[in-house]
C-alpha cells in the first residue's frame, strides 16, 4: 500500500483510539452522575463523587483529541459532521457544562439539591445526546461531496432514541462496576444490585440495536449476513455473549475488580461490531477514510507531533489512576 493508502489507515485508528478512550474513561464518570439519583442521601453521594475527584478533570483530552484529530485529518468528514448535528452536539457540550459546574459547587454548597439535580441531569443528558450522535452517524449522513444536504433535524430517529437510551443504560453499567471496585460496605452492596439490573438492560439494548442495524441499508444487511463477511463479523456478537455472561457471574460471585473491565470489553466490542459495520466509511453512506482525508503533507506532520503528545497524554491519565488507586471513603477530602 501507498503513503496515501496508509495515512489515513493510521488517522482513523487515532480518532477510534480517542473516542473509545474518551467512552471508557468518561463514561464511568457520566455514569456515576447518572446513578447519583438513586444514591442515598448525600453520604453515598460524596463517596461516589470522591471516588471520580481526582481523574476526571482529564477526560475530556479525548474528546477534544478526536475531535482535532477528524478536522485536520479528514477535513471533509468534519464539514459534514457538524451541520448535521449541531443541535444534539450543542445539548450535549451544554450537558457537559452544567455537569462540570454543578460536580465542583456541589462539594462548596450549603443547599445540595439545585447542584445534585445539574449533575445528574447534566450527565443523563450528555449521555444521551451521545449515543444520539453515534445513531446519527450509523444511520448515514447525507452529503453531496464534503457539503451536508439533509435536515437540521435528519438526526431524530427510533433509532438515535434507542442508542441514546442505550448508551445511559451502558454508562450506567459502568458507573456501577466503579463503584463496587472502588466503594466498601452497604454502598457497594448496592452497586451489586445496580449492576445486575443494568447488565439485563444493555444486553437487551445491545440485542435490539444488532436487530436494528442491518435494516438501516442494505449495505450493512450485506455486510452481516453476506458471504463472507459474516464469517469475519460473526466474532463480535460470540464475544458480546461470552463477556455477558462472565460479567453476570463476576456480579453474582461479588467479584470487586472483574465486573468493570468485564463492562469496559462489553463497550470495546459493541463500538468494533459498529466499526465493522460501516467501514471503510467514516460517515456512511458517501463518505470513505480515502477520499475524506486531507493531503498526505498535511497527515505526516501532524502525526509528527503527535508521537509526542500521545505518549505524554497516556503517561499522565495512567498515573493519576495509579496515585489515587484503592478504595474511597467520605472523608477523603478531594475537594
Amino acid at each position: 500500500m501507498s503513503t496515501v493508502e496508509i495515512l489515513p489507515l493510521i488517522w482513523f485508528g487515532i480518532i477510534g483510539f480517542g473516542v473509545i478512550m474518551y467512552v471508557l474513561l468518561d463514561g464511568f464518570v457520566l455514569g456515576i452522575g447518572i446513578l447519583s439519583g438513586v444514591a442515598y442521601g448525600e453520604a453515598e453521594r460524596d463517596i461516589m463523587m470522591n471516588s471520580v475527584a481526582p481523574i476526571w478533570d482529564g477526560n475530556e483530552t479525548w474528546l477534544v483529541l478526536g475531535g482535532v484529530a477528524l478536522l485536520a485529518a479528514f477535513p471533509p468528514a468534519y464539514t459534514v459532521l457538524l451541520p448535521a448535528l449541531y443541535l444534539p452536539l450543542t445539548g450535549m457540550l451544554i450537558a457537559l457544562i452544567f455537569r462540570g459546574v454543578a460536580f465542583e459547587f456541589r462539594f462548596k454548597a450549603r443547599r445540595k439539591f439545585g447542584w445534585n439535580t445539574a449533575f445528574f441531569l447534566g450527565s443523563v443528558l450528555a449521555t444521551f445526546f451521545q449515543g444520539v450522535t453515534l445513531g446519527a452517524i450509523v444511520q448515514g449522513i447525507e452529503a453531496d461531496g464534503a457539503q451536508y444536504v439533509g435536515g437540521a433535524f435528519d438526526w431524530f430517529s427510533p433509532f438515535t432514541m434507542l442508542t441514546g437510551a442505550a448508551l445511559v443504560a451502558g454508562y450506567a453499567l459502568l458507573g456501577a462496576t466503579w463503584v463496587v471496585m472502588r466503594t466498601t460496605g452497604m454502598l457497594q452492596q448496592r452497586a451489586y444490585g445496580w449492576s445486575r439490573m443494568l447488565l439485563t438492560a444493555v444486553i437487551v439494548f445491545m440485542a435490539l440495536v444488532s436487530i436494528y442495524v442491518p435494516f438501516l441499508d442494505g449495505n450493512y444487511a450485506e455486510r452481516w449476513f453476506g458471504f463472507p463477511h459474516a464469517f469475519l463479523l460473526v466474532p463480535f456478537p460470540i464475544a458480546a455473549i461470552v463477556v455477558s455472561y462472565c460479567l453476570y457471574w463476576s456480579v453474582i460471585r461479588r467479584h470487586e475488580y472483574w465486573p468493570f473491565l468485564l463492562s469496559l470489553a462489553m463497550f470495546v466490542i459493541g463500538y468494533g461490531g459498529l466499526a465493522a459495520s460501516f467501514w471503510p466509511h467514516i460517515i456512511p453512506p458517501h463518505l470513505t477514510i480515502w477520499n475524506a482525508a486531507s493531503p498526505p503533507e498535511t497527515q505526516m506532520f501532524l502525526i509528527v507531533g503527535l508521537a509526542f503528545l500521545l505518549p505524554f497524554i497516556l503517561f499522565y491519565t495512567a498515573w493519576s489512576y495509579w496515585i489515587f488507586r484503592g478504595k474511597v471513603t467520605r472523608d477523603m477530602g478531594y475537594h
